[in-house]
């Protein structure tokens, strides 16, 4: 290459001169700078893009938010149902009627007298009359064996007077009965394990159905689930028995008998 043109070409040029400058590696090297100029700035673009996105997100977000509607209504609550008052207690039943009575005379103690002084109410009964001494006269049947009671304490009523019926046993009432403490405590620390069935290895579980009554006693112990020996069962009735007070249960606030069950379960450590 002249030296002149040496001065005023490309090195590529230089590189190139005599070569084959069409098969490729000519036209690579000498567009590389625009190609580098190009991949630089679109990676700068990119870059600027990534770390302004944050920012033109919350702009766009802060140019139109719309607030939830709030919609008010008004609820009315239906009236409680009305308290069911405690039940009265029936009344008592009307007192028996009295029994027939034998004819009485009014006993007067023996006091020796002149005749004529003696006082006709004041003689002694005729022992002919069916009449028996008593602490007043009064008329009845002959036949009967009651005497007949004073005046002021005779009874006024005329009805029949039936049988009061037998208080009855509830299973489940408003407040159940309540043992004053743990009663699974109070058991496991008053049960004593039978001897015989301890020696033989027997253990088991037993169920024990019981009334509690108005006063918070304890009757009616009966095994409902037996555990297959009968020294487990009876001693599940024992301590059952043995057991103090309880709090009775109620029904609208009366006290009431109510049936309770519990199981007891012997193990042997």
């Amino acid at each position: 290459m002249d030296i002149s043109k040496i001065l005023k070409s490309d090195y590529l040029d230089i590189v190139f001169e005599g070569r084959n400058k069409k098969y490729g590696g000519y036209e690579l090297r000498k567009q590389y700078p625009v190609r580098a100029r190009n991949a630089t700035i679109g990676t700068l673009l990119v870059a600027g893009l990534i770390a302004a996105g944050p920012v033109i997100a919350s702009i766009m977000e802060n140019k139109e938010v719309k607030k939830p509607v709030v919609s008010m209504k008004e609820v009315t609550l239906a009236e409680p149902p009305p308290i069911e008052p405690d039940k009265p207690k029936p009344p008592p039943p009307p007192p028996a009627p009295p029994a027939p009575a034998r004819p009485t005379v009014k006993f007067t103690p023996p006091v020796i007298k002149p005749n004529e002084e003696v006082k006709e109410d004041v003689k002694p009964p005729d022992e002919k009359k069916a009449e028996v001494a008593g602490p007043i006269t009064a008329e009845g049947d002959a036949n009967a064996n009651e005497l007949a009671p004073p005046s002021e304490h005779q009874g006024t009523g005329t009805g029949i007077v039936e049988a009061a019926p037998e208080p009855k046993i509830f299973t489940y009432v408003s407040q159940m009965p309540e043992f004053p403490g743990d009663v699974y405590g109070w058991l496991s620390t008053h049960t004593r394990y039978p001897e015989s069935a301890r020696e033989s290895g027997t253990e088991g579980r037993v169920g024990v159905s019981f009334v509690v009554n108005e006063g918070g006693e304890i009757s009616n112990i009966e095994v409902t689930r037996t555990s297959g020996n009968s020294a487990l069962d009876n001693e599940a009735k024992r301590v059952v028995g043995s057991m103090p007070k309880w709090k009775p249960g109620k029904n609208n606030g009366t006290a009431v008998k109510v049936s309770y069950s519990l199981p007891i379960t012997f193990k042997l450590d």
